[in-house]
Formats: C-alpha cells, structure tokens, sequence
C-alpha cells in the first residue's frame, strides 16, 4: 500500500511532554486541509527506535496523490487488527493501551515495522499493528 504524506511528526509516548499537543495540531491542520478528501485517512507509525517506549515517526497519509512524499507499506506484512470503540473518545488511546498490555503480557509479539490507524469514512477507526 503506498500512502502520500500529508504530515509527519516524530514523537515518544512517554518522553515527549508535548506529545498530545503534536498528535492533536497535526491531526487538526491535516483534517481541514483534507476535509474534502472522500476516501479513508491513515495514521502510520513507523521508523521506530526500539518498542513503544521509544522514539518513532507518527505521519497522516492518504492512498491519493498528495505532495512528493511517501511511504510504501509491503505487501507481505502481517497484521493483527483492533476495532477501536467509536462511542468512546477515549477509544483510540484506550486501544493503544490493549494493545501495549498484551504485548507486555506476551499476547502480541509485533514486528514493529509500519503500524497504522485506519480512518475510514464510515466512522469506523481500525488499528493494524504488524506481527512478526
């Protein structure tokens, strides 16, 4: 799959103090330059230093043809797919949480290579984390 980068940040969920601020003004300024766009939208995390304590890319992309940048998700990837409750506010965070307990309880062993988050214009929210 090959997503055109609208924008991009690099962030730590635990060392970057600013980390919601970043996420919340790039998502903003990217929906209203997108808020015309009919196809689903995609948050792609990837260039990771470790795990999901470390450093690592966040970027908004869309499968259209957008600026000169872009990133090429390989087709043989794995992936482990989690609906994100809709009703919730919270619900991606809180699936990013799930996600993190069952890899620190053993459940979830990721690859750590381009993990995204689906928006789709349904309303539906998916996460793809890549398994090894």
């Amino acid at each position: 799959m090959k997503l055109f980068l609208v924008n991009s940040i690099r962030t730590n969920n635990f060392n970057d103090e600013q980390i919601m601020g970043k996420i919340k003004n790039m998502w903003e300024e990217d929906y209203s330059n997108l808020e015309h766009h009919q196809n689903s939208i995609f948050g792609v995390y990837y260039d990771y230093e470790s795990n999901y304590k470390g450093d690592y890319s966040l970027s908004v992309g869309i499968e259209e043809s957008y600026g000169k940048y872009f990133i090429e998700i390989p087709k043989n990837e794995k992936y482990e797919i989690f609906k994100v409750d809709t009703t919730d506010e919270k619900g991606v965070i809180n699936t990013w949480s799930k996600i993190w307990e069952q890899e620190e309880a053993g459940l979830l062993e990721r690859a750590y290579s381009y993990d995204f988050e689906k928006y789709s214009t349904n309303g539906e929210i998916e996460i793809y984390i890549a398994i090894k």
